[in-house]
């Protein structure tokens, strides 16, 4: 009996490492490295269960590009919309550091969604306001800002969805055969 238990208690720590996957995965929207810590959890997993032959060198190798491509994504998503909304270099770098700032007081002010929207409106009023300072006419300036604030918003929906297909990767290497 304790040899048919050991046999499939695997699945069992599978089943843990996905369930901790998918709670890292949320965290994305909080503006967390979840999709790091994905990838930190499925390696530790991997060195700890290497007999098992569960995760190939090449599964954690992609999953690790995948998670970083989308951080470089997101990262520049806000600086890079403001930009092509017409921002100067420094309301682009506003838009990083307003995002930043709006992602902490968001996360304070409404605990749900004040992250995903602090970062976006923290981007798009710091964008806004330097484009402001700098002389820039104030209709361009919103345009700006609003760029600014979408482009938060696309980064983040595009490194969540970069953490799907991360927690997606993981869930079928386990499985296959």
């Amino acid at each position: 009996m304790l040899e048919f238990l050991n046999e499939y208690i695997i699945y069992v720590w599978i089943g843990l490492l996905l369930l901790l996957n998918a709670f890292w995965l949320v965290s994305v929207l909080f503006t967390l490295p979840g999709n790091w810590l994905m990838v930190i959890m499925t390696v530790l997993f991997a060195w700890w269960k290497w007999d098992e032959g569960i995760f190939s060198t090449g599964i954690l190798i992609a999953v690790g590009i995948l998670a970083l491509i989308g951080e470089i994504i997101e990262f520049f998503a806000g600086a890079g919309s403001a930009k092509k909304s017409g921002a100067s270099w420094k309301g682009a770098l506003a838009a990083i550091g307003g995002a930043i700032v709006g992602a902490l007081l968001g996360s304070v002010l409404f605990p749900i969604v004040g992250t995903l929207l602090g970062a976006c409106l923290g981007a798009g009023i710091a964008t806004w306001k330097v484009e402001c300072l700098t002389g820039k006419a104030h209709e361009a300036s919103v345009k700006s800002g609003v760029g600014a604030g979408v482009g938060v918003f696309v980064g983040t929906t595009t490194k969540f969805l970069m953490g799907c297909l991360i927690w997606l990767i993981i869930a079928i290497a386990a499985f296959w055969p």
